[in-house]
């Protein structure tokens, strides 16, 4: 429900509901307790990941640390262009590795679950964080023609 905290309050145009800021608020709180070695968006941006690569899934499902590497790179793609690379340092991600921390950052703060047998060492290596960032970045302009950086 989108809206004020009591019933029948309109929601504001075009903004979030006063629920989903208090979400937002205990999410960050809970992150910011278990952890300070990325930046809070880095945490943020991993969780839209997630809900980036469930959305295309055909049904919800337990992602494997490899998936969740790659739909960083293919939303910090997206999101940031070829921007991403830098983006993405700045926040503390620097190789597929500090994706995983993320992940299990999350998970203990309660914001994740894992499976047994997941580990962080599922991200390590997934893929060259400098290489995969370096070549294949589709702009979506005109013509979208692929980029060869």
């Amino acid at each position: 429900r989108r809206g004020g905290a009591r019933p029948g309050l309109p929601a504001l145009p075009g903004g979030p509901g006063v629920n989903d800021l208090t979400f937002v608020a205990d999410v960050l709180t809970r992150i910011r307790s278990r952890s300070d070695q990325f930046d809070e968006r880095a945490y943020l941006f991993v969780l839209g990941a997630i809900e980036y690569v469930q959305a295309r899934l055909p049904a919800r499902r337990h992602l494997a640390g490899a998936e969740v590497a790659w739909a960083c790179r293919d939303l910090a793609w997206e999101q940031f262009g070829l921007l991403a690379p830098a983006v993405l340092s700045h926040w503390g991600i620097t190789s597929t590795t500090s994706v995983g921390r993320v992940v299990f950052a999350l998970v203990e703060a309660g914001l994740l679950v894992a499976q047994p047998g997941d580990s962080v060492d599922d991200f390590t290596e997934v893929y060259d964080f400098a290489q995969a960032f370096r070549s294949g970045y589709v702009w979506n302009g005109s013509g979208a023609k692929q980029l060869e950086t």
